[in-house]
C-alpha cells in the first residue's frame, strides 16, 4: 500500500487526480469549459516514497513529500528544478507547502519522503525507443 494509504489502478488514479485538480485545487480557480481547449496534459507518475535526509536530496532527480501529524506537503521534482532552488531551499519550499515552517524538516516530529517522477506530456510525447516499446508488450 503506497503511503497514501489508497491504492488505484494507474488510470483511474490519473482521472481521479485530474477531476480533482480541475475542480476543487483551493489554489485555483475550477476550470471552465471553454478552457479545456487550450490546456496542456502533463501526468507524473511517482516512485513509492523512501526516507531520505535532507543532505541526500537531488535536486532534478527527488520529488518531496514533508509529513507531520494530518500536515502533508509535495512538490514534483521538476518544481526544484525550474525554479533553481538548491537542495535545502526545495526541502523548506515542501515544508512551507505542507503550512509548516521552513525549517520543520530537523524536527523529529517530521518525516522526509522522496521519489522520482517518469513526466508524459500532450507538449513532449514519450521517446519512442525499441526498450519502451518491448516493455509494454
Amino acid at each position: 500500500m503506497g503511503i497514501s494509504g489508497r491504492d488505484l489502478p494507474l488510470g483511474e488514479a490519473v482521472i481521479q487526480a485530474a477531476a480533482g485538480a480541475g475542480r476543487s485545487d483551493p489554489r485555483f480557480a475550477a476550470v471552465q469549459p471553454a478552457e479545456l481547449a487550450q490546456m496542456e496534459i502533463e501526468i507524473s507518475v511517482l516512485s513509492e516514497p523512501e526516507r531520505i535526509f535532507a543532505d541526500a536530496v537531488e535536486v532534478g532527480r527527488h520529488g518531496l513529500l514533508v509529513i507531520r501529524g494530518r500536515s502533508r506537503g509535495l512538490l514534483l521534482p521538476q518544481v526544484a528544478s525550474q525554479h533553481n532552488w538548491t537542495p535545502l531551499r526545495f526541502v523548506a519550499e515542501t515544508c512551507r507547502k505542507a503550512g509548516l515552517g521552513p525549517d520543520a524538516w530537523r524536527e523529529l516530529d517530521t518525516t522526509l519522503w522522496a521519489f522520482t517522477a517518469e513526466v508524459f506530456s500532450e507538449a513532449e510525447p514519450p521517446p519512442f525507443t525499441k526498450e519502451a516499446a518491448q516493455e509494454r508488450s
